[in-house]
């Protein structure tokens, strides 16, 4: 018996999945966390088109590149960690 050969990489969803008035959704790796604008205020003004646009540089890494926001899984996990530096 032969085994088929896996084509191309594996591959997992990263987007925002939701957006209300008191934060930003995310989803990754199965998971969902919430990111409050408390806690990353550079989201609260930003238009959804610049929030919806999340990539994934390498394994729990995300980057908003129209708004030059760089966050860690540990940051998005336990934001009280990462003392804000900028308002």
């Amino acid at each position: 018996m032969t085994k088929s050969k896996v084509l191309g990489k594996k591959t997992s969803i990263t987007e925002v999945s939701n957006i209300s008035s008191h934060g930003v959704w995310i989803y990754t790796n199965g998971q969902e966390f919430f990111l409050s604008f408390e806690d990353f205020p550079w989201f609260k003004d930003a238009p959804v088109n610049k929030i919806i646009n999340v990539e994934v540089p390498s394994s729990g890494h995300y980057y908003w590149p129209d708004l030059d926001i760089d966050l860690s899984i540990n940051m998005i996990k336990h934001p009280e960690n990462f003392p804000l530096l900028a308002k």
